[in-house]
């Protein structure tokens, strides 16, 4: 297995390759404005670094978000076209998910909460229990409203928690996903034999770009 991993459903731009065991070349960049730019120049770096082609990626999988349209679309859209020139699987992992596989440990086997920063002073968020299975969400809410849910305490991992210390607490780590996580989870599935969810954005919310409407009549005074 030589497994191709991204994520770019935050401003995070995360790529590994891993071979079905670790993860042999791994990099992460922070830029909310240039995903599709360094993707691919992350995609070249990390299978460089391996001594491998795209010729040698047996599948790709994908963070599938929640995330703003233009990030998460620019991971997506890649992952796809990939997937059908090599001829491929793509396998789509829940970004959410793959924060909360990162955030077991400061767990410590309590229920957690995992948020992400929606813009518009929203976050994205789901809830796991202490071994990592989600609970409920993905969904999208304002920082208040997502506490008054939460039990005093709860740890919250992700950006989000890092933005809205107030309101979310803490730790807030790890902040961002990790392509070396993805991969492990996606290697788990294919290993296990489990049918790859499809790599289906999860955007919650529409675009901010509108289809303009029909021109205004103009009419002479």
């Amino acid at each position: 297995m030589l497994l191709l991993a991204f994520d770019t459903a935050t401003p995070a731009v995360t790529v590994a390759l891993h071979d079905g065991t670790h993860a042999l070349a791994e990099v992460t960049t922070i830029d909310a404005r240039r995903h599709g730019e360094l993707l691919a120049a992350s995609i070249d770096q990390v299978l460089t670094r391996a001594g491998a082609s795209r010729l040698d990626i047996t599948a790709v999988a994908a963070g599938t978000g929640p995330g703003p349209y233009t990030g998460l679309r620019a991971g997506l859209v890649t992952a796809r076209v990939l997937g059908s020139a090599l001829g491929v699987p793509v396998h789509g992992i829940c970004t959410l998910d793959v924060i909360a596989a990162d955030a077991l440990a400061a767990a410590a086997g309590r229920e957690f909460v995992v948020a992400t920063d929606a813009r518009r002073r929203e976050v994205y968020w789901a809830r796991y229990d202490g071994a990592g299975t989600r609970l409920s969400g993905p969904a999208v809410g304002t920082p208040a409203a997502v506490a008054a849910e939460l039990p005093a305490g709860t740890p919250v991992a992700g950006a989000g928690a890092l933005l809205y210390p107030d309101l979310l607490g803490g730790p807030g780590e790890p902040g961002y996903p990790a392509a070396g996580t993805l991969a492990r989870l996606a290697a788990e599935r294919i290993a296990a034999g489990l049918p790859g969810p499809g790599a289906d954005p999860v955007y919650l919310r529409r675009p901010d770009a509108r289809v303009p409407g029909p021109p205004k009549r103009v009419t002479v005074p």
